[in-house]
Formats: C-alpha cells, sequence, structure tokens
C-alpha cells in the first residue's frame, strides 16, 4: 500500500485537546461546590458512570466525553448543552 492510502491520526488529536467542554466542566463544577468525587456520584443516579480520575481527564481536555455524558452534565449543571462548549476554543 502506497503512503497516500496510509490512514493517518485524527489532526485534531494530534493537536491536543480531545474535547471542548473541559474549561466549564471545572468551571461549573467549582461553582457548585462539588469535588470530582460529588460530581461522580450525581452522574451515576443518571446511571452515567464516569470514575473521579475520569472527570479529572475530562476538564484537562484528555478525555473524550459522549453524547450521554454530555447531556447529564447538562442536567447537573442546569445548562443547555451548547452552554458546555468552551468558548475560546
Amino acid at each position: 500500500m502506497s503512503d497516500s492510502y496510509r490512514l493517518s491520526k485524527d489532526p485534531i488529536e494530534e493537536q491536543g485537546p480531545v474535547n471542548l467542554v473541559g474549561n466549564t466542566i471545572r468551571a461549573l463544577r467549582l461553582q457548585k461546590n462539588l469535588s470530582q468525587q460529588e460530581l461522580s456520584a450525581k452522574l451515576e443516579t443518571l446511571a452515567v458512570y464516569v470514575c473521579r480520575g475520569s472527570i479529572s481527564r475530562i476538564e484537562d481536555k484528555q478525555r473524550k466525553v459522549s453524547d450521554r455524558e454530555l447531556y447529564a452534565f447538562s442536567k447537573i449543571f442546569r445548562v443547555p448543552m451548547e452552554d458546555l462548549i468552551d468558548k475560546e476554543d
């Protein structure tokens, strides 16, 4: 197979951040005075299982966020999903 047909990595992933919501999730969590563990427990009540370590990686933009997780965050923080997207990204 020639080089022109090889699959390359996603250019967005190569640039660094893998989500657009990390800064906002952290800011909203701190605004609500929630620990990462408390946020994890709130997600669990919505049948969304994200451990404390994964919340840390989401906030550091090192972990992707599924649509179900995004929806759960919007419900917990009582904001529309589109408001979770970081404005500077």
